[in-house]
């Protein structure tokens, strides 16, 4: 069983744990599954409250895809919810790769 199937299974569980939700969605990326990686992400993003880690790795995958328009939208979403959730590390950390993308 990959790890993949594994964290799938556990999630099969517990659907709405975020953790799993999170790793699933690296190890799509680590699969190459880009796209179906991107969704996971995007998913967690959306949840109340989002889970901001999300946003930033969402945000190096679509660098990485050449899809820099929809990485700064994601990225500045990130740094407001960052904000939002007094996570000013994150927030930076954020902004920072923000502005390496021009």
């Amino acid at each position: 069983m990959s790890r993949r199937e594994k964290i799938e299974a556990m999630l099969a569980d517990d659907p709405q744990d975020t953790f799993l939700r999170y790793s699933l969605a690296m190890e799509l990326d680590k699969e190459g599954q880009h796209d179906a990686s991107v969704a996971k992400f995007a998913e967690l993003t959306v949840d109340e409250p989002p889970y901001v880690p999300a946003f930033f790795m969402s945000g190096q995958l679509l660098v990485r895809l050449g899809r820099i328009d929809e990485a700064q939208v994601m990225l500045r979403n990130g740094i407001a919810a960052a904000r939002t959730q007094n996570d000013q590390h994150a927030a930076s950390e954020m902004t920072e790769f923000l502005s390496t993308l021009g």
